[in-house]
């Protein structure tokens, strides 16, 4: 039979073309742009694009959705390291939004929508209600009533009972000649 050699065949092909897409891809691009991301009503942005000059990495404004320009968004100075800097803006408003980065130097590092959504409204303060005493008791019942000693013996004694009348019903069930 010849079914390895089609087999094969098709094997090596697969295996081709799932290779394909990562040879054309080539190593990742680590080239500059930014990064936005959103907490509640917190918006951040990270880049590694920008360079310092004269003490300043750069300014980066966030846009609400009528503004057009740079200018007239509420502009943050960019803080951070030579590897990586950034922004952030509390109590921004819901909707969607426009993050732009400038360096110090004049380029943009990169523009980026980011959508904040609605903040969810605060959970109900629970009033302070009374506990029991004991609280819930576990084991036999599950019970938070705490019963006395007369209650727990006639609850043995029936347990007991039954166990006795099963384990008779049983032996007789097994030899019925027997009394």
């Amino acid at each position: 039979m010849r079914y390895s050699k089609p087999l094969t065949r098709s094997g090596l092909t697969v295996a081709a073309a799932a290779a394909l897409p990562l040879a054309l891809a080539g190593p990742a691009a680590s080239g500059p742009g930014i990064s936005v991301s959103t907490t509640g009503s917190t918006v951040s942005v990270t880049t590694t694009a920008c360079a310092q000059l004269n003490g300043s990495w750069g300014t980066a404004s966030l846009l609400a959705g009528d503004q057009s320009n740079f200018s007239q968004g509420r502009q943050v100075a960019l803080s951070g390291t030579g590897s990586e800097q950034s922004a952030a803006w509390s109590d921004v408003d819901s909707g969607t939004h426009t993050v732009i980065v400038m360096c110090s130097n004049g380029t943009t590092a990169g523009t980026q929508s980011v959508i904040v959504s609605p903040a969810d409204p605060p959970a109900p303060n629970p009033s302070a209600t009374a506990s029991p005493s004991l609280g819930v008791m576990g084991g036999i019942g599950g019970s938070s009533t705490d019963y006395g000693t007369v209650t727990l013996v006639a609850g043995g004694t029936l347990l007991g009972t039954g166990l006795v009348a099963t384990a008779w019903y049983l032996r007789r069930r097994n030899k019925p000649n027997r009394l």
